[in-house]
């Protein structure tokens, strides 16, 4: 599994915490996503991805389309943790009300905990395997999602809590892929970027 981040927003770039918010690329970030085919293309080699999957929100399919992959199926379980009350705040703003807040030990007012964020990526997981037997497919999918999502989805795929997703650090247009070492769950490529380089994971 490829797991791709959206390229750079104007939210993602002031660090303001960008869950259900449809935010276009900036055209920096169009750039990442253009930027990203090539790297997508270098981890598949010459296999031809089983299926392509997206959030339904536009940073995250636009990064496709610009990468050069046609998305399949958008997804709302691939989509960003919903942040609830905190949607468009930063960090040191949220910490101003909570202090010692983080998105990974809450509390998340109005939005989603990490219970449900588990159990969504855990779904996603399920539909990506029933969709391939469904369709007799096998290879690479690729996913088309979020900093946080995607730091949570390879911390189930591990068998660990969404929580351990904290010692991801993602940027913005990175690339990431999942996969087996003897049978085991591991990651195989973390956070691979172009010179363009990517913003902090929000």
């Amino acid at each position: 599994m490829v797991l791709i981040r959206h390229g750079e927003t104007e939210w993602s770039r002031s660090g303001q915490h960008t869950g259900k918010s449809d935010i276009a690329l900036t055209e920096f970030g169009e750039q990442q996503a253009r930027a990203a085919g090539p790297l997508i293309r270098g981890v598949l080699g010459s296999t031809e991805p089983a299926l392509v999957l997206s959030s339904p929100r536009q940073r995250a399919w636009r990064t496709a389309e610009l990468a050069g992959f046609h998305v399949e199926e958008t997804n709302s379980d691939a989509a960003e943790w919903d942040y609830g009350d905190l949607e468009g705040l930063t960090s040191p703003d949220i910490r101003k009300q909570l202090p010692g807040w983080s998105v990974w030990s809450g509390p998340i007012p109005g939005g989603e905990d990490a219970a449900a964020v588990s159990a969504r990526l855990d779904r996603l997981l399920n539909t990506i395997t029933a969709r391939l037997e469904a369709t007799g497919r096998s290879g690479p999918v690729l996913v088309f999602s979020h900093g946080h999502a995607i730091r949570c989805l390879a911390a189930r795929w591990l068998g660990d809590p969404v929580t351990s997703g904290r010692h991801f650090w993602l940027g913005t247009g990175a690339v990431c892929s999942l996969g087996y070492e003897h049978g085991h769950p591991v990651v195989l490529h973390w956070n691979i970027s172009t010179t363009l380089g990517g913003g902090a994971a929000r």
